[in-house]
């Protein structure tokens, strides 16, 4: 099973982190969402402690119910497509989903295959050149131009291995991930899309998602923030999604609008 922490009391709600990061990463945000419900954080497949465990994101969504249990969900970019994967797998478990960041996949075989192979450059640059290396270009990259290196949380992320990440990468990368797109009208459960306004990718990807959802779907966009807008804008973030978890009308809410 997977390593899970819980804290507070009251609705639960599972927080399920990035790649490269581990349960430790919602630590600035946790005072807050405990204060009215009990927070279960879980290290995900290949991350933290659980790094021994390998599974594809199917997998991954088996064990993350096992250790979220019935509640909602918050998943940040591949936490958001392994709790997308479980409110697949198992929609009674999950009431509410809040997805950050997240995509139901990619369109074509052509662009799995691709994908496949640059994760696979990426698995052997990371056993090649240690995990130092790697973290350091991985924050380097676009999706994280916008993330100051104090919210980068790197020594959260040191506490990984070579061998889990590079599992990771090949079994629950974006190109492992069969596409979902045709599959979205079957979700009823209430979900929220998260992005940041500066990341225009996972922007459209949030919109295009609401639009396919079976159930009430909003999308909020986080200004001044790029892909890992939670990080970068906490104190925004927290109040959506509390506003979004706790108000009976929140599945109502206007289908698009940003947080202030």
């Amino acid at each position: 099973m997977l390593h899970s922490e819980a804290s507070g009391d009251g609705p639960p709600v599972v927080l399920v982190h990035g790649f490269t990061q581990t349960r430790r990463s919602w630590d600035p945000l946790l005072h807050r969402f405990s204060a009215a419900h009990r927070v279960i954080v879980v290290d995900a497949p290949g991350h933290g402690r659980s790094g021994n465990l390998t599974g594809d994101l199917w997998q991954g969504a088996q064990w993350l119910g096992e250790a979220g249990g019935r509640g909602a969900y918050v998943g940040y970019s591949m936490g958001g497509r392994l709790a997308l994967h479980l409110a697949m797998l198992r929609p009674e478990l999950v009431t509410r989903l809040v997805l950050v960041g997240a995509t139901a996949g990619l369109d074509t075989d052509e662009e799995r295959r691709e994908r496949r192979a640059a994760d696979e450059q990426l698995a052997q640059g990371l056993e090649r050149d240690g995990l130092e290396a790697f973290l350091e270009r991985w924050l380097a990259g676009p999706l994280f131009a916008t993330l100051s290196p104090e919210a980068a949380g790197r020594a959260d992320r040191l506490e990984n291995t070579v061998e889990g990440l590079a599992t990771s990468l090949r079994l629950t990368g974006t190109g492992t991930q069969e596409s979902l797109w045709s599959r979205l009208d079957e979700l009823t459960m209430p979900v929220l899309l998260v992005a940041g306004e500066r990341d225009e990718k996972f922007t459209a990807l949030a919109h295009r998602m609401a639009e396919a959802w079976g159930g009430p779907a909003s999308v909020r966009i986080i200004p001044d923030a790029g892909h890992a807008c939670h990080a970068e804008r906490p104190e925004a973030f927290v109040d959506l999604v509390l506003a979004f978890l706790d108000d009976d009308h929140a599945a109502a809410m206007p289908a698009d609008s940003s947080s202030p």
